[in-house]
């Protein structure tokens, strides 16, 4: 395998993390508005891609392969976590 074709694993591995944690960005501020922000969106982008990342990683250590639906439904779950917690949504 050379390395474009490892550059193309590795982007298509972390696209739907990357994906996730910029929707979460982009969307976030229309629905928690009254809410106060921890982090800039940057860091909040960079947090929920970080942890979509190695939910992926262990889903895909775990199951021997990846691609799974189980996968990226743990993904959504860790990430949407990520975000309530980086936006202090237990203050209600």
């Amino acid at each position: 395998m050379d390395l474009t074709q490892l550059s193309f694993l590795w982007m298509n591995f972390l696209a739907p993390a990357a994906a996730v944690a910029g929707l979460l960005g982009l969307l976030t501020p229309l629905f928690w508005r009254r809410r106060p922000q921890s982090k800039n969106w940057t860091a909040r982008l960079a947090i929920n891609f970080a942890v979509g990342a190695s939910t992926l990683a262990l889903a895909a250590w775990g199951f021997g392969h990846d691609g799974k639906m189980l996968a990226y439904a743990a993904m959504v779950v860790a990430v949407a976590s990520s975000q309530w917690v980086l936006m202090r949504g237990w203050r209600g």
